[in-house]
């Protein structure tokens, strides 16, 4: 720590790049900003989002283990202290208890793209399937899931000003949710402005899983 008075700083600096755009988008779904000004929190089944997360924003803090209190399993976390990424943050709309009043967030235009992949990796769901109704007909959706119907909306208004894209809104079965929808063409636009090169931080298995059905359905030629 500085000296008393002094600005907050912190060993890695926030310069906004493909990678921290990544992480915001990661945070924006799976973090939490607790109310003391100071503490944040990182929670995610896959230990690979955890790494990837803590190399956007160059945090060496340890994984360590909770239990889920929805499914009573341990689920790997990171909770750390850092006053400059907290305010940070709060500056660019995510704020505590977030998960049903977030709205837009403030992203720089060139990373926007950068910024919904890690939200897809966070709060995204991409599934594929023949319908029977059809031969041959294959199907796959691109979802995004959220409490806060204000973030669907923001972010809809984007891809569609961006990329021309749609998309449609469904509630859950419960209401506690909504998901943001886009099917087959309108879908593999987003997936190849997401993954403009094979170099940029995802989760693996899900790109793995997204090009294959792009693959099958003959949206990609290799």
């Amino acid at each position: 720590m500085g000296k008393s008075g002094s600005r907050p700083r912190r060993k890695v600096p926030l310069q906004w790049s493909s990678d921290l755009a990544y992480g915001v988008g990661l945070f924006a779904t799976d973090g939490c900003l607790y109310n003391n000004g100071r503490h944040l929190s990182f929670v995610s089944k896959d230990v690979e989002l955890l790494d990837l997360f803590k190399k956007s924003f160059g945090l060496h803090t340890k994984i360590s283990y909770k239990i889920s209190g929805t499914s009573g399993q341990q689920c790997p976390h990171i909770q750390w202290g850092d006053v400059v990424l907290y305010r940070f943050f709060l500056s660019i709309g995510i704020t505590p208890k977030k998960s049903l009043t977030i709205g837009k967030i403030v992203v720089p235009e060139k990373y926007f793209f950068d910024f919904l992949r890690g939200v897809i990796d966070g709060d995204g769901s991409f599934y594929s399937y023949y319908d029977p109704r059809w031969r041959s007909s294959f199907m796959f959706y691109l979802s995004i899931a959220s409490g806060s119907p204000r973030f669907l909306r923001w972010i809809r208004a984007e891809l569609k000003s961006k990329i021309g894209v749609r998309g449609h809104v469904t509630k859950s079965s419960k209401g506690i949710t909504e998901q943001l929808k886009y099917a087959k063409t309108e879908a593999s636009k987003i997936v190849k402005k997401m993954y403009y090169s094979s170099r940029v931080p995802c989760l693996t298995r899900k790109r793995v899983k997204i090009f294959a059905a792009l693959k099958e359905a003959g949206y990609l030629t290799r």
